[in-house]
């Protein structure tokens, strides 16, 4: 039986870096031995939750500008898993949350930048899904219930994202982070540790300068499927906790 995960991707120069962050995710990947990976990305946006479907290799997207050659020559060639991502779409919709399949798109870096710090032998089957931001929390936990049982069958369900990702305030260079995404990050690892899930849902009413933190939702609601889709009964673990930049945060939680 394998854990879900909730990691944040930052900056998709992680890929190349050596520094703390980089060197957990690296021991994480040596934990943790998955048959399978099912990972919600960040960085595809679709309104209906939209699913994988490939046994060949993904191309590798490379979804940003400006960053150094090196990362643009980076290739993830991991397969997908047809009879996965069928399971998937079949376990959406016993719980009538609507799904579609897409045989065509590659792994963006939301996914692919996570997966070679974590697998770099890109020898484990992946099946990339979407996410929706315009759903409410709930609704997102709801998906990640949807797959509870993933973990059993040793299917690896990871949520890629970022809960403090403010890219309009980043200060390029800054080693301390900026408090307040730390007194954001503080209520939220709270709220998720001790699973206040009825606050947590109201996270951007209720959570200290949650509009500067998540000034969109799409980064943070990974974090709500893969909470979702983890053990009911065991308290999630913060696994890792830094930040880059003054706003970009590095949280990694076990379900």
């Amino acid at each position: 039986m394998v854990p879900s995960l909730f990691i944040s991707h930052g900056a998709p120069t992680l890929a190349i870096e050596d520094n703390d962050y980089t060197q957990f995710l690296q021991n994480l990947g040596r934990r943790i031995t998955p048959k399978a990976i099912v990972i919600f990305t960040a960085h595809w946006e679709s309104e209906i939750t939209t699913i994988s479907f490939k046994d060949d290799v993904y191309e590798t997207i490379y979804d940003f500008y400006g960053f150094p050659e090196e990362l643009y020559m980076m290739k993830y060639p991991a397969t997908g898993s047809i009879s996965i991502a069928s399971m998937v779409e079949e376990k959406l919709k016993i719980h009538d949350i609507p799904a579609k399949s897409d045989e065509k798109r590659g792994l963006d870096h939301g996914s692919w930048v996570v997966l070679q710090l974590l697998y770099p032998n890109a020898d484990i089957p992946v099946v990339q899904v979407s996410v929706n931001p315009y759903l409410i929390p709930k609704e997102q936990f709801k998906i990640g219930e949807a797959l509870r049982d993933l973990g059993e069958k040793d299917i690896l369900v990871i949520g890629s994202g970022g809960t403090s990702h403010n890219l309009r305030m980043i200060k390029w260079g800054q080693t301390t982070p900026e408090p307040w995404t730390v007194a954001f990050d503080d209520w939220l690892v709270d709220h998720v540790q001790n699973r206040k899930l009825d606050s947590l849902f109201h996270y951007e009413k209720l959570a200290p300068n949650a509009r500067l933190a998540v000034p969109r939702p799409e980064h943070i609601v990974p974090l709500f499927i893969a909470f979702g889709s983890g053990e009911e009964n065991k308290q999630p673990k913060l696994l890792h906790r830094s930040y880059q930049f003054g706003t970009l945060s590095h949280i990694v939680f076990e379900f």
